[in-house]
This record gives structure tokens, C-alpha cells and sequence, in this order.
């Protein structure tokens, strides 16, 4: 079994790793293609994803590569997880918007548009890539934004499944809680990637007990604290939203924020610079216990699960959490929307499973979220200011003609090399 990774050079690369290592019985992998244009990031990774195979006695062969093309041929699943224009557009993405007093982050509002704008052409180009070499190749997208990047790559016709972390992230922490496998966590997750929250939470599967009630009694505080949200909100809707919320849910304090502190861009660039330097150690065969605060927790144990159960493997859940078409699962929504829902996974792909119609108050903002994405997209693949400005002008964050015309602007400003039609 051969799987391919475009961005092989993140130092995000080491977690998966470890996760193919650790579980190698859920995806046998014999070969393992790490692609990245940048050569020397893409060495130091790429030598400790062979120490960490080869400390954990994985016999599967580590390659590493600027090849795409190469990289792609005979693939059974390539995942991809790039970043365009690196952690300096995202540096960009995330100050840009405050002076408009929105804002920035890289996967929400103008921040996530800009990002959107730079990565789907470039995804879209590399799958095309995988289709020619590799026609029944599954591509697995962790690149953000997942949900916009999921519904470009099925619009053309690609084998895609989106992939996110903050579903995983939410199991794990409540089986902590409750004292309980995360295996016996079953999750009623519904909305769109980065825009979701947990309205059921059943011990054993769909059908057993309903925990929530007791979840939030008795552990709100702590679950209220790692949202940075107000307990009484939490009580008050019943739910758990995705930390992602706290965009919507408290926009103005966060801005407040963001303009007083280092951006988390920068944060993350630091932590690379030092995660890189480690990663050239050659007595260093494991993942550096610094990894854990770069992001994607759970990452590698998601995608491991998503890519066996695709393959036709023994060891993938047959129900998962990903992103995929909403085809008639909300049905507020258009068919070729991109949800982010338990969905049954297979060799065939993914199919979202029933849910309850969300509440109003969560079924507005996905409807407005998903018109706003539809309007990325577009703007995204035909490019235009008009186009870019009326995706501004329709996300719930901006709404004002006067925000987007200003972000339109400086959005172009910051992102021209990133757009051929700019």
C-alpha cells in the first residue's frame, strides 16, 4: 500500500508519522512519499520519519521527493496538507483584517477568504495530477480551508474526502472526562467545517445514552474554559460549539485581543524555527514533546482511520466524522454543499448519516456560512475584485458594503503573486 503526502516537509509530518508507526496494523502501509518543493525542511523531516519508523520497527520504506508527479504514481491515497505561501501569508492573513476591525485568522472571515483564494487553484492543479497518474487514487484534504477545498476538488470530480481534527479532538477530551474509552464516545456533530457543534454526545454508538446533559453539569467549567467562552452561554444553548465559535460568538472581544498580542502566526513560525532544528538531530527518533503545541492533535489518528477505512481495511471505523456532500443530509442546504457530519466510510467513500435538523439558531449561521463559501469558491476559480468583494460582503463577520470594500482591496494587495487574475 502506497500513500503520498503533498507538504511532506511540515513539521506537522512527525505527528502523522508517529501514527503510522503506532498504527500500522489500521493502515499497512509499504511505502510512504513525503513531496515538498522545499528540500531542506523536507530532509530534516523526511530523516526523522525514518528514525521513527525504524525506532518503532515499521517495515514500510520512507521516500522523499520535489516530485510530485513521481510522488503521486501508483498511489493508493494521497493526503494533502500544504500551505500557500507558508506562515508568512498566514501572518498576513492574520493582521491585515484588524485594521478593518475584523477579525484575522487564517481559516475564518477575510483571513480564511485569502487563504482560499491562494490554495484552491493549486489543489486543484495537484489533483489533476493525482487523476492522470493515479485515477482511483483517494485524495485526503487536511488543507484549509477544509470545507471550501472539499467541495472545489468533488465539483471537479476527484475522489476527495475532507479531514479535520476538531471532532477527534472533542472525543478524546470527553472520553477523558467521563472516565471512558473514546472508542464508546459517538459524537451528533453537525455544521460545516470550523462552524459545528456537538449536540448529542451518546455513550456506546448512536443509540446509547444520551451524556451530554451530565457532560455539561458536571464538567462545563473546564469544557467552557477551553472554548474561552462563558460558562452561562454553554448552559444556556445546551451544546458544545467548536472553539471556532468564539469568532461569532465573541467577535469584538477577540479583535480586542488579536490587536494586543503576537499573532499566532508568529507563534507558530517560532515554534517550527525550533521544531526544525530539532528535527536535524539524528539521535532524535521520536516526536519532540513541543509538537503538541504547533496544532493537530489527533491529527495522525484521524487521517490513519479515514485512509484505512477507504483502502478496504480491517482496522478503519466504519463511521467517522469527516467532510463530504451534504446531498440532502441538511436540508436547508444545496445537494453540493460540504458538511462536516458522522458519515459511514468505505471503499465506495463517505456518506453523511441521518441528523436532526439543527436548531434555528445553528441552521442560520450554516446556511449563511455555506452561501458565503459557494461565493468563495466562485471568487476562488474565476478570480475577479467583484468576486472577492461580494464573498466579503456576504460573510457573517463583515457584512458591511464599506468593511468589504476596504478588505477587498487589501486582501488583492497582500495576496497578488498568489493570484494570476490580480
Amino acid at each position: 500500500m502506497k500513500l503520498a503526502v503533498v507538504g511532506g516537509g511540515s513539521t506537522y509530518t512527525p505527528e502523522l508519522i508517529d501514527g503510522f508507526a503506532r498504527l500500522r496494523d489500521t493502515l499497512p502501509l509499504t511505502e510512504l512519499v513525503l513531496v515538498d518543493p522545499a528540500a531542506d525542511r523536507l530532509e530534516r523531516v523526511g530523516g526523522l520519519a525514518r528514525r521513527i519508523f525504524a525506532r518503532q520497527a515499521h517495515p514500510g520504506k520512507i521516500v522523499t521527493t520535489g516530485d510530485l508527479d513521481a510522488a503521486v504514481a501508483d498511489a493508493d491515497a494521497v493526503l494533502l496538507q500544504l500551505r500557500v505561501g507558508g506562515q508568512a501569508a498566514r501572518q498576513q492573513d492574520e493582521t491585515w483584517p484588524l485594521e478593518c476591525g475584523c477579525v484575522g485568522q487564517e481559516t475564518t472571515g477575510a483571513g480564511g477568504l485569502a487563504k482560499a483564494l491562494r490554495t484552491v487553484p493549486v489543489v486543484l492543479d495537484i489533483a489533476e495530477r493525482v487523476r492522470r497518474a493515479s485515477p482511483d487514487a483517494w485524495i485526503i484534504d487536511f488543507t484549509n480551508p477544509v470545507g471550501i477545498v472539499t467541495r472545489a476538488l468533488l465539483q471537479a470530480g476527484h475522489r476527495a474526502v475532507g479531514l479535520c481534527n476538531v471532532a477527534i479532538g472533542f472525543q478524546r477530551k470527553f472520553a477523558a472526562l467521563l472516565d471512558v474509552a473514546p472508542s464508546d464516545i459517538h459524537l451528533g456533530h453537525v455544521g460545516l467545517n470550523h462552524l459545528t457543534w456537538e449536540t448529542s454526545v451518546r455513550l456506546g454508538g448512536p443509540d446509547g445514552a444520551e451524556v451530554l446533559p451530565k457532560l455539561l453539569g458536571e464538567h462545563g467549567d473546564a469544557i467552557a474554559d477551553d472554548l474561552r467562552l462563558p460558562r452561562p452561554l454553554l448552559d444556556r444553548l445546551g451544546v458544545v460549539p467548536s472553539y471556532y465559535l468564539r469568532y461569532f460568538y465573541a467577535h469584538d472581544e477577540v479583535v480586542r485581543e488579536l490587536r494586543t498580542k503576537p499573532s499566532r502566526a508568529a507563534e507558530v513560525a517560532a515554534m517550527e524555527r525550533e521544531l526544525l532544528t530539532m528535527y536535524a538531530d539524528p539521535a532524535l527518533d521520536r516526536k519532540p514533546e513541543l509538537l503538541a503545541r504547533r496544532g493537530g492533535a489527533f491529527y495522525s489518528e484521524a487521517a490513519v482511520d479515514l485512509a484505512a477505512a477507504l483502502l478496504g481495511g480491517t482496522g478503519g471505523s466504519p463511521v467517522q466524522v469527516v467532510n463530504v456532500r451534504n446531498d440532502g443530509t441538511l436540508p436547508f442546504l444545496p445537494d453540493d454543499a460540504v458538511i462536516e457530519a458522522q458519515a459511514r466510510v468505505d471503499r465506495h467513500g463517505a456518506a453523511p448519516l441521518p441528523v436532526p435538523e439543527p436548531d434555528p439558531l445553528y441552521a442560520g449561521l450554516i446556511a449563511a456560512v455555506t452561501a458565503y463559501e459557494d461565493l468563495a469558491l466562485q471568487a476562488a476559480l474565476h478570480g475577479g475584485r467583484d468576486r472577492v468583494f461580494t464573498a466579503l460582503l456576504s460573510h457573517p463577520l463583515i457584512g458591511q458594503y464599506a468593511y468589504a470594500d476596504t478588505l477587498a482591496d487589501r486582501l488583492i494587495a497582500h495576496n497578488r503573486e498568489h493570484l494570476a487574475w490580480a
